[in-house]
């Protein structure tokens, strides 16, 4: 058998027909255009992954700055052009990728899709996306070239380009799963600072207007802390702990969209946040001594027990003292939820009640100011000149006299809010994936429901996380930039 073999390939070897050589020389021709056309193919394919890569650092760089403040915009373009540089090996132009010339920059409101076209703005406070596109970059066949000239076939010259999207948001952890309905889009609470505004629960069926309040659904958050304070809770009993608990609860809100939950649930959130009041009723009753839920260092209000040290659901108005009150126009009709700031004689009625008419903190104009002076002034246990039976009453107005806890954070009467623009967006009972405008720092001035009404009654201190600043309260906010395309 292996002479056989031998001998045939002897022959072939010596066969001098041709026919051989021109089916090798044809299948080796096409065999380089392969070769040729994977190596330039591996070219444009390398030029587009760099070219990708540049688009999704820019996009990632400028979307890190849009936080909704008015110079976002700005920054946004300012950290595209000067933080990001990288190189394209193998494009006709230049290697270099650096600047603005390199790219084309847009900004949106919602993002492009594949099936919408988003919504493009030019205004920082509402640009939460940002799309980029690379310069294209001529790629030339080199080998493709060679075979071009061999076989008389034309390769034409390729283009590499690349877009990214990528966006901002913010995720508010630890705050109280509250909302209330700006009185427009462009409502920013830093710019209404110190003035009061009158919640009022929103109707189940009834369209929702400015001031209105409700609850985010706690269902649809994020979970934060497995191991935090309200963790396997459900129903009143999460309810309560995510909006009175102090400590780590375990729920985040992204600012990109909410849900709203249906229904009023009027006990739970009347109870809950009056804890801090040192007032505990109803379904907040058994907690009292319960470490987890402490009132605030200072509980001025206009209400004191009935009898025994606790108000309950048995408070009575003081004659011996006298809570923080709203805006002057909330009194004289002149003004709507949403007041002014001006609280002069309110302010004036709290110090002759309270200090007799001598005002002990003159630079403490608003109400927070006035709450706090008031808690360093006993924590240092000053005087101000108050007669001592004057002072005792007010220290027995200040200092919580029911439960068994005090929390030592000065801030427990600040809540954080979801701010959203309710009359855009039509909202009307329960709702999902709703924007929010901003988280804002609310500082409650009185107990809710003791004198029959559900309103709550907040000063204004300003807008947090997102550029803001931390939180006062015991909110934490996560900043997330992503790319979505």
């Amino acid at each position: 058998m292996k002479p056989q073999v031998s001998s045939a390939l002897h022959c072939f070897i010596r066969h001098e027909t041709g026919s051989v050589l021109s089916f090798w020389a044809v299948t080796f021709a096409a065999f380089l255009g392969l070769v040729a056309l994977s190596f330039d193919f591996g070219r444009l394919a390398s030029t587009q992954s760099e070219l990708q890569s540049y688009a999704d650092n820019v996009a990632l760089a400028a979307a890190g700055e849009l936080n909704g403040k008015s110079d976002s915009i700005t920054r946004a373009l300012s950290a595209a052009e000067t933080f990001i540089s990288d190189t394209q090996t193998f494009g006709d132009g230049d290697n270099a990728l650096s600047n603005d010339a390199d790219y084309d920059i847009e900004f949106f409101q919602e993002p492009p899709t594949a099936t919408s076209p988003g919504s493009p703005t030019s205004d920082p406070t509402k640009a939460g996306y940002v799309e980029v596109t690379s310069v294209s970059q001529s790629v030339s066949p080199v080998f493709g070239a060679a075979f071009s000239a061999l076989t008389d076939a034309s390769i034409d010259t390729t283009n590499a380009n690349a877009t990214a999207v990528a966006g901002y948001t913010q995720y508010a952890c630890d705050v109280t799963p509250l909302m209330f309905c700006a009185p427009n889009a462009d409502y920013r609470a830093d710019e209404h600072a110190g003035s009061t505004v009158l919640l009022r629960a929103g109707g189940p069926n009834a369209a929702w207007g400015p001031g209105a309040f409700g609850f985010l659904d706690p269902s649809e958050s994020i979970e934060a802390d497995e191991d935090g304070i309200c963790a396997g809770l459900s129903g009143a009993k999460l309810d309560i702990c995510l909006i009175a608990a102090s400590g780590n609860r375990n729920a985040c809100f992204s600012q990109n969209g909410v849900n709203v939950a249906g229904g009023q649930r009027v006990g739970n959130f009347e109870a809950a946040l009056n804890i801090r009041f040192d007032i505990y009723h109803s379904s907040t009753n058994n907690l009292r001594n319960n470490a987890n839920y402490p009132p605030a260092p200072n509980v001025m209000s206009n209400w004191e027990p009935a009898t025994g040290n606790c108000i309950g659901q048995n408070g009575v108005l003081s004659t011996t003292k006298l809570g923080l009150s709203p805006d002057d126009c909330h009194a004289t009709g002149l003004c709507d939820r949403f007041g002014d700031g001006d609280w002069s004689t309110g302010r004036q009625a709290y110090i002759d009640v309270n200090y007799n008419g001598t005002d002990p903190f003159p630079e403490a104009q608003t109400r927070y100011e006035v709450y706090l002076a008031e808690i360093e002034a006993l924590a240092a246990n000053q005087n101000l000149g108050l007669p001592g039976n004057l002072l005792k009453t007010l220290k027995d107005g200040i200092l919580p006299q029911c439960s068994s806890n005090t929390s030592a954070d000065a801030n427990r009467r600040v809540l954080v809010a979801a701010s959203i623009d309710c009359t855009s967006f039509e909202l009307q009972g329960g709702a999902s994936d709703i924007p929010v405008i901003e988280f804002v720092e609310l500082f409650m001035i009185a107990p809710i429901g003791l004198d029959g009404s559900k309103d709550i009654w907040v000063e204004i201190i300003g807008g947090v996380g997102g550029g803001s600043g931390g939180s006062k309260a015991e909110a934490r906010f996560r900043e997330v930039v992503q790319l979505y395309k």
